[in-house]
């Protein structure tokens, strides 16, 4: 049986989690606008700096940092930002970004996966207009990045995950 379109980006975009260099959890994304591939984008520390993986530490497990908090501390840049830098702005205005995430000591999807306030920001201010979000091999949630806008966390001192990366 033929896979659905969604279920196709985000098998591209859970191929882009095996080139993740966080010890902890890694993330792929891609960007696809008019049925094409805008850009792709993994977790990893910035360009000329030691991955995670070299080091053979990952600070905010060392630190038992909770997934949504400090991640000025991370070495790695988050897979959507990653996705957002290698785009122009004019071939993200109104796509989509699917986003896979898998847990390094399982390999099993993460769950409630979802973007980072950080990543929540720069995916609204790309243009871009939905997030479709890998829960395991078959299903998927479809974000509206409206909702971000509309419902903004920061306007409360919430996160994005404080139930969720």
């Amino acid at each position: 049986m033929r896979r659905d379109k969604f279920n196709y980006y985000l098998d591209i975009a859970e191929a882009a989690t095996t080139r993740g260099t966080c010890l902890r959890r890694n993330f792929g994304a891609i960007i696809v606008n008019n049925d094409q591939i805008v850009a792709t984008g993994y977790t990893g520390a910035p360009r000329g700096r030691k991955n995670c993986c070299d080091c053979g530490v990952c600070i905010r497990e060392k630190l038992n940092l909770r997934r949504g908090e400090r991640y000025e501390l991370c070495r790695s840049v988050h897979a959507e930002a990653n996705c957002i830098i290698s785009a122009a702005r004019s071939d993200m205005l109104g796509g989509t970004l699917f986003l896979v995430g898998k847990e390094m000591q399982d390999g099993k999807y993460v769950k409630n996966a979802n973007s980072c306030t950080m990543c929540q920001k720069m995916i609204i201010n790309a243009g871009i207009t939905r997030v479709v979000v890998r829960d395991d091999y078959n299903n998927y949630r479809v974000i509206d990045v409206n909702d971000w806008i509309e419902n903004d966390e920061s306007l409360e001192g919430v996160s994005a995950y404080t139930n969720g990366k």
